[in-house]
């Protein structure tokens, strides 16, 4: 009842734009659709079970950690022989949003001199140090000078006047 009553409020015209506006706005909320189930969720670097992380023990050769684990993502290059398996998990719940890094592990195996493992470290998200490298800049001693302010201090120091 409720519709006909409505029918027979609106004109011809009125019944047009406001079906042209219904068909717009699906089309809107029909592309955002998308958005609202996206996950999310990035794994990056050496994402493996823990399982195979409890088999690495002291005393195990370099070329068994290699098979168990893979190659790792990094090694040292001072100061001794470690390897460095990195891995980071990002969340976001739109997909135009900025991610958020929930988790992050460094696993270091460190090596001694006849390459078999010394010992196993896990430094998580909260032993690391956040460093933003955009802002960073490196001071340099003293003013700014430029050619001209040099010249023009090397004229003076010349000039008999």
């Amino acid at each position: 009842m409720a519709a006909a009553g409505l029918r027979f409020f609106l004109c011809g015209e009125t019944r047009k734009q406001l079906i042209f506006n219904m068909i717009a706005a699906s089309l809107a909320a029909g592309s955002l659709t998308g958005c609202l189930g996206y996950d999310g969720v990035i794994n990056r670097g050496a994402v493996y079970d823990q399982r195979k992380l409890a088999q690495i023990k002291t005393g195990l050769p370099a070329p068994q950690v290699l098979s168990i684990l893979g190659v790792p993502s990094t090694t040292s290059t001072v100061g001794g022989d470690a390897w460095y398996y990195v891995s980071q998990r990002t969340e976001r719940q739109l997909a135009f949003m900025q991610p958020k890094i929930t988790d992050q592990h460094v696993t270091a195996i460190y090596f001694d001199k006849d390459k078999k493992v010394q010992r196993i470290a896990d430094y998580g998200l909260e032993d690391g140090k956040a460093i933003d490298f955009q802002t960073r800049a490196t001071p340099t001693p003293g003013a700014e000078n430029n050619l001209v302010t040099g010249l023009l201090k090397t004229v003076s120091s010349i000039s008999p006047f």
